[in-house]
């Protein structure tokens, strides 16, 4: 591991400075349709689908790996898990101020692993949410464990001897993505530019994570929680391979437990027999 390419341990728990985002009903709405939501509250901008939660903070999120990652290796970096964590939900006329920073990083023998926490506060100065982000650093070690990494979500196998509470199926449509990245603010080519996605040895376009996420917590939501987004308390994933337009997941959904009046619930998602949204873990107020 030469010098140039070692994480600088000093950048951990530096805050981005705060941005704000002001949050129209227009903007919800085109999120709820950019993401195929069923849910009438959401698809009327009366209150945000969760996922939307990744909006305000998205021009946030790659900061702060560049005060830890060396700049030659930023190609390198993809989103490896979501983690959600709501005290409230979004709603239009929320003027939310947001800000992040790295928690700390692992090495790995394929790559290595950063976590990111962001926070999104209101007018008021209160947590409306806050969030871990997992990116994944592709074919480097940085050979070291420092600081701290993203709280553990992870499917329980044993769930898989009975059987799914909820089963939901969904098309992803060939426009899905040139509707999806203007509604999230997200222009990353490799979801909008055939020979840009192939070039990055990708099969062609590929849907973006947060998107397919964001189907999951519609399927959740409609078949758990009565389409209450307000009873929502935390959604968490792993980003396993992409989706490409056109095909169909299919998001299976398990019991996991029970505790001070919320129930956890634990799912994936595949597209045929290949998972493409793994640990999947939502939590809902009873």
């Amino acid at each position: 591991m030469s010098e140039e390419l070692a994480f600088d341990s000093s950048g951990l728990g530096t805050w981005t400075e705060e941005s704000r985002f002001e949050v129209t009903r227009e903007r919800l709405v085109e999120y709820a349709e950019a993401t195929n939501d069923p849910i009438e509250a959401h698809r009327a901008g009366d209150i945000a689908a969760p996922v939307f939660a990744i909006v305000p903070v998205f021009q946030s999120l790659m900061e702060p790996a560049l005060e830890v990652v060396p700049p030659s290796l930023m190609g390198r970096i993809v989103h490896g898990e979501q983690d959600f964590r709501f005290h409230r939900p979004i709603e239009p006329g929320d003027v939310l101020t947001s800000r992040a920073t790295m928690l700390g990083y692992e090495g790995l023998p394929k790559g290595s692993r950063a976590a990111v926490y962001l926070e999104s506060r209101d007018a008021r100065g209160s947590l409306v949410n806050e969030q871990y982000v997992t990116f994944f650093v592709r074919g480097f070690d940085c050979g070291e464990t420092v600081g701290e990494l993203a709280p553990d979500h992870k499917f329980d196998e044993e769930l898989r001897q009975r059987d799914p509470v909820a089963a939901v199926s969904a098309h992803v449509d060939e426009d899905q993505t040139f509707r999806y990245g203007p509604a999230a603010g997200d222009p990353m080519p490799i979801h909008l530019d055939e020979d840009v996605a192939k070039d990055a040895g990708l099969p062609g376009i590929i849907a973006h994570g947060l998107c397919t996420m964001a189907f999951t917590s519609w399927a959740v939501l409609s078949e758990l929680a009565g389409s209450d987004v307000r009873r929502l308390r935390r959604l968490a994933v792993r980003f396993s391979k992409p989706v490409l337009p056109g095909q169909d997941i299919h998001t299976r959904i398990w019991r996991a437990g029970s505790s001070g009046g919320v129930t956890s619930y634990a799912y994936e998602t595949t597209v045929g027999a290949d998972p493409v949204i793994t640990d999947g873990l939502a939590e809902i107020v009873n």
